[in-house]
């Protein structure tokens, strides 16, 4: 292995890697994914749950790993219903809006644990697992990866796949610059006594921002993104007390709840890089950007990059070097806009809701009821929640 040399080195294979080596799978690319561990499956449910679109559902059934998802640990959204903190209230439909479904609900160790496997009987991909890159060397052609026991690879694309804490970011200089929200998203899973109908809720409280995501068999994943004061105190309640309080911070909506999962807390931030690509350096995933999970959109814009950067790359003729930065900045450009919109639309909402003056209480809350009333707006918004775009 020391010096073998590959088009692409992909570093985490987490959900945005995986994807994005999988969807190289008919291209000429010799492809490396490094890995410090295998994906583990969940021996009940999951706490770690996303929402997808149908927009990046269409692309993980591209790459042939929807078909082979539990189809009993997959949820559909039909409704939505978002709740102001003062009387406001957004309502969306799948139905009426001429749709399938809003989004689909499922446990990220589902989709890694199918990404993982398709890995491991692809032919142009190699799996460095389990491994831990120590430096990155850069020259002008290529990349000199060292792993630890002192393997080395060459590449002359290197892929940083590797979470907000980027190691590849670091180690090609490029700026991240990170704003606290000096909150924690709060998550766990529950079984209600009422049906959901496949409904998703949100309320936007005086502690935080509360989303219901519907989960098969009645079950559904609460994200409390609260005040890291409250926060510390959802974590600290026994099963008991913590059913009782966030039944009653949804109003009892869902009846009574049993714990599924315990509860786990993780610290809240914005993330905004200066750029997602260097001279034989590509981002994708949280390594490229960091949102809050108000939106829901983490793992799609993941989905999204991994997409476009696959589709710039097996779009190369086989004589064009895929680390060159004008390739590169082709990738740049298709998802300048996308993530940079979601940064600061969750940014501003969340700002907006937790300001306590009284006026723009009244403002935030007539302006949802005021879009509730315009179908146009609210289709639109649901256009671009399915697609990615308006």
């Amino acid at each position: 292995m020391n010096g073998k040399a590959f088009d692409l080195v992909i570093v985490g294979g987490g959900l945005a890697g995986a994807s994005l080596a999988v969807a190289l799978r008919a291209s000429r690319l010799s492809i490396a994914v490094v890995e410090s561990r295998p994906p583990l499956r969940a021996t009940g449910w999951d706490a770690r749950v996303y929402a997808i679109s149908p927009a990046n559902a269409a692309f993980l059934r591209e790459l042939g790993v929807w078909q082979h998802l539990d189809a009993s640990r997959v949820c559909p959204v039909h409704d939505m219903a978002v709740f102001g903190d003062a009387g406001g209230r957004l309502d969306f439909s799948a139905y009426d809006s001429g749709l399938g479904e809003l989004a689909w609900i499922l446990e990220a160790g589902l989709m890694q644990a199918e990404l993982w496997e398709t890995l491991k009987r692809q032919h142009n991909v190699t799996l460095l697992c389990p491994a831990t890159p120590q430096s990155l060397v850069l020259d002008e052609g290529g990349a000199t990866l060292t792993l630890d026991g002192g393997r080395s690879i060459r590449a002359r694309l290197v892929v940083g796949a590797d979470g907000a804490n980027s190691w590849v970011r670091q180690q090609a200089g490029i700026e991240a610059r990170f704003t606290p929200y000096e909150e924690m998203g709060v998550v766990a899973n529950f079984r209600c006594s009422r049906p959901h109908r496949n409904t998703a809720f949100q309320w936007f409280r005086e502690d935080g921002i509360l989303a219901w995501l519907p989960l098969p068999d009645n079950h559904m994943s609460m994200v409390w993104s609260a005040p890291d004061a409250v926060a510390q105190d959802l974590l600290a309640l026994d099963a008991g007390a913590l059913c009782e309080r966030v039944a009653a911070a949804g109003g009892g909506l869902l009846g009574d709840f049993e714990v599924v999962t315990t509860a786990q807390g993780f610290s809240l931030r914005l993330m905004r890089v200066g750029r997602t690509v260097a001279p034989r350096v590509a981002l994708i995933g949280d390594a490229a950007h960091a949102i809050h999970p108000l939106s829901g959109h983490g793992i799609n814009l993941g989905f999204q990059d991994a997409r476009a950067l696959a589709g710039v790359l097996g779009a190369l003729p086989e004589w064009r070097d895929p680390g060159e930065l004008g390739v590169l900045r082709r990738y740049a450009r298709e998802r300048a806009e996308e993530p940079l919109l979601m940064q600061y639309t969750t940014h501003a909402l969340n700002r907006l809701f937790n300001n306590r003056n009284p006026v723009l209480a009244a403002v935030r809350n007539v302006g949802l009821n005021l879009t509730n009333a315009l179908p146009v707006v609210r289709n639109a918004l649901i256009r671009y929640a399915v697609n990615g775009r308006f």
